[in-house]
């Protein structure tokens, strides 16, 4: 069963909210970041993007960048631009994307739920990344942005938040870059503090929606302290990292679609006819066609849009990973008829979360900087938590959660 915690969160007061909150580390570079943060001293960016602070072009692995971060941190505490919470709590995170809003809980998960497996992933994680986000937690000796979280369905944690959101919350605004709302409680009440804990309690598991990185890195070092720790009892902070957990049902999962430079050789003729081998073929126009339906895929070639379904017996609707799209059009087209094995590494493909619409899949491929554009139909919580708790892994690029985590709005320090 999940073990949470409440915390003393660092925050910055009401009035510096929004010179202090950023957008999450791995969405921007480093550019992106210096030029957002402008000469904004309170910016986050100085603590999770803290290259900016040296001249362009400086590496964000460089020793000095990390050691930077843990002083602009502390700087940000004696300023008073953070400041941290004189009792341990929990937080209700909001965020509103046309006109739907979901709402998560700000917790301290437990390290032990993810080494053991309570904390469920399907993703694999790259170690390098890994290391990057484990020097920054070192450093800093603090969790300064949240994972995503997702836990089934709870009607007595929803009926709690609903009274919560009835409230003034302590944070509200619109983020200037995404254009979404963002709204922040204080959950202080002990008997409602409880009853947050003692619900999770009862959750045999929860699920990594979005941050497999920062999770692993989160819980690697918790254990790393531990084993250094000689006085160590299972109650030290360092023990827990910090996360928002959201209702499965309310959470936005948008397309993850692909755009590839070449036909592998073939010419457009050739690519279509081996494309009927496996999927029926519809040609639609110079109109727009976006995916309907599971197993349905959008594809634009040649100022063309057409609709491709996949042939019964492509597929395994009974494989958590059999029935998901990504796995079959890596399967039959990019590998089949591309020639493309790793989507990792592969240098002829590129991913476009589905925020950026079919007209950014259309300016790509028109622009002559690709060739074709392949449009997935999105993956749904209900298929990630399936694969996770059979332990299977999903193929890359499968997800694009919106929105993002805003951060700088709670941090929770790991002593």
């Amino acid at each position: 069963m999940a073990k949470i915690k409440p915390f003393k969160g660092i925050r910055p007061p009401k009035q510096y909210v929004e010179e202090v909150e950023s957008r999450p580390y791995d969405v921007l570079d480093s550019e992106e970041a210096r030029k957002e943060a402008g000469d904004n001293e309170k910016s986050l960016y100085h603590i999770i993007k803290p290259e900016i602070d040296f001249a362009p072009g400086t590496s964000e692995y460089d020793p000095r960048v990390y050691e930077k971060a843990a002083e602009n941190f502390k700087k940000f505490q004696e300023k008073g631009w953070l400041v941290q919470d004189d009792k341990e709590q929990y937080y209700i995170y909001a965020q509103t994307m046309n006109d739907k809003t979901q709402y998560g809980l700000v917790v301290c998960a437990y390290v032990d739920d993810y080494l053991n497996g309570v904390i469920k992933k399907h993703e694999l994680t790259r170690r390098d990344k890994e290391e990057d986000r484990m020097k920054h937690v070192r450093v800093n000796n603090a969790n300064i942005e949240p994972v995503f979280f997702a836990y089934p369905d709870n009607s007595v944690l929803d009926s709690l938040i609903m009274r919560y959101a009835q409230t003034t919350p302590e944070y509200d605004f619109i983020a200037p870059i995404d254009g979404f709302r963002h709204q922040f409680w204080v959950i202080s009440n002990d008997d409602d503090i409880a009853a947050v804990t003692n619900e999770f309690a009862k959750m045999p598991s929860l699920y990594i929606a979005d941050g497999h990185h920062r999770s692993a890195a989160a819980a690697l070092v918790g254990a790393e302290k531990a084993k250094q720790d000689p006085n160590h009892n299972g109650t030290e902070e360092y023990n827990y990292f910090m996360a928002v957990c959201f209702q499965a049902s309310q959470l936005t999962i948008l397309d993850y679609n692909r755009v590839i430079k070449d036909l592998n050789g073939l010419t457009s003729e050739e690519f279509i006819d081996a494309l009927k081998k496996n999927f029926e073929v519809e040609d639609k126009g110079t109109d727009m066609y976006k995916p309907n339906h599971l197993h349905n895929f959008s594809l634009y070639l040649d100022g063309k849009w057409y609709s491709l379904t996949a042939k019964a017996g492509t597929f395994n609707d009974t494989d958590p990973i059999g029935v998901l799209d990504v796995d079959i059009s890596s399967r039959l087209i990019l590998d089949e008829i591309l020639g493309i094995k790793d989507l990792r590494s592969d240098k002829r493909i590129d991913f476009v979360g589905g925020l950026r619409g079919l007209d950014e899949l259309k300016r790509r491929v028109d622009s002559g900087e690709m060739r074709i554009a392949l449009a997935l139909y999105p993956v749904t919580m209900k298929q990630i938590m399936d694969i996770a708790d059979s332990g299977k892994i999903m193929p890359p690029k499968a997800t694009w959660f919106e929105p993002k985590l805003r951060s700088g709005l709670v941090i929770h320090k790991l002593s």
